[in-house]
């Protein structure tokens, strides 16, 4: 029996970075875990906000991991960042200015400045360390977007930001960090913030977040937060996109008070809007987006019955890194 379990001491816990040995391992929840095989440790960052490593992974290429969090992968972080980027872009009619919180890696820019229309993105992160780091590493994630001049990056909270700018935008994504106790984005995910980055927006304009885990164990951050920007807006859409280097669902958050509900839009107008893009799109058109608005009945009956608000003084604190019971 004790040669048997041998054969896992590969498994550590993930209060660890990078623990020794071959395996980057995160456990969902204390009973579930998810492991990439780490070939080598290319990278890494640590400031006052987070830890980050670039590893090289034997199925995914490149990860970028921060907090212990798998971050996003080379192979498939177009899944999550044009998941992300294009409902709402394709779905405004005349989308000129953006607002990105957070988005370090550059790819959620990249994605934006994609579309001719657009010619201002203003993007916020918290971390210079970070925005350096990613600049010089992540290559394939931001493929010259911080170098576009429609871009004005800014090394800067983006509660700060929010809180002072009296610039309006078409366009508002959430690219934040988890909501981690002790982190810097918690206070990012609470029904103050979200009326205040309403006050930015433009008429008709439309946020984007994502908003967690799409799974049933994990599922409680997104109810909450869908629950928290219907007190904001006057339509709220969920929709989803599985991430193979997650291991899971990852779940979204559309919102507007006069814009458009793009979950309402046919996949063919949203193809003629993706046909006017610099770049074809890799992983959406029209029906891939039009079909992740489509939530299953489990799910649509958790939010109806979700009564969760978080609020600055009952704020919500989640990580998908969760510690195994010993």
């Amino acid at each position: 029996m004790k040669k048997d379990l041998k054969k896992f001491d590969w498994i550590k816990d993930s209060g660890n970075l990078l623990p020794k040995g071959k395996w980057f391992v995160e456990f969902f929840t204390p009973g579930e875990l998810h492991a990439h095989r780490a070939l080598k440790v290319l990278e890494t960052s640590e400031t006052a906000f987070q830890k980050a490593a670039l590893i090289e992974t034997s199925a995914f290429g490149q990860v970028l991991v921060i907090d212990g969090e798998t971050q996003s992968s080379a192979l498939d972080e177009y899944f999550y960042h044009e998941t992300l980027v294009c409902p709402a872009l394709l779905a405004h009619p005349r989308p000129r200015t953006a607002l990105i919180l957070g988005g370090g890696e550059g790819a959620t820019a990249r994605e934006i400045l994609n579309s001719r229309a657009i010619n201002r993105v203003v993007m916020a992160d918290i971390d210079q360390n970070i925005l350096r780091f990613a600049g010089k590493h992540l290559g394939a994630w931001h493929r010259g977007a911080f170098q576009d001049p429609r871009l004005r990056l800014l090394a800067q909270d983006a509660r700060t930001l929010v809180e002072n700018t009296g610039l309006k935008f078409d366009l508002v994504y959430a690219d934040l960090p988890s909501p981690i106790e002790h982190g810097p984005a918690f206070g990012l995910y609470t029904l103050e913030f979200y009326r205040r980055v309403k006050e930015l927006m433009a008429p008709g304009a439309i946020f984007t977040t994502h908003a967690g885990p799409g799974t049933p164990l994990q599922f409680e951050l997104h109810c909450a937060l869908h629950n928290t920007l219907r007190r904001v807006f006057k339509t709220v859409r969920s929709y989803t996109a599985f991430i193979p280097s997650y291991d899971m669902p990852w779940s979204f958050l559309y919102c507007t008070d006069s814009g458009p509900d793009a979950a309402a839009l046919p996949g063919a107008a949203l193809d003629k809007a993706a046909a006017g893009l610099k770049r074809p799109l890799r992983y959406h058109d029209g029906r891939s987006i039009a079909g992740a608005f489509c939530l299953p009945k489990y799910y649509q009956d958790r939010l109806r019955a979700c009564r969760a608000l978080i609020t600055r003084a009952r704020p919500m604190f989640f990580t998908t890194s969760q510690r195994s019971k010993k």
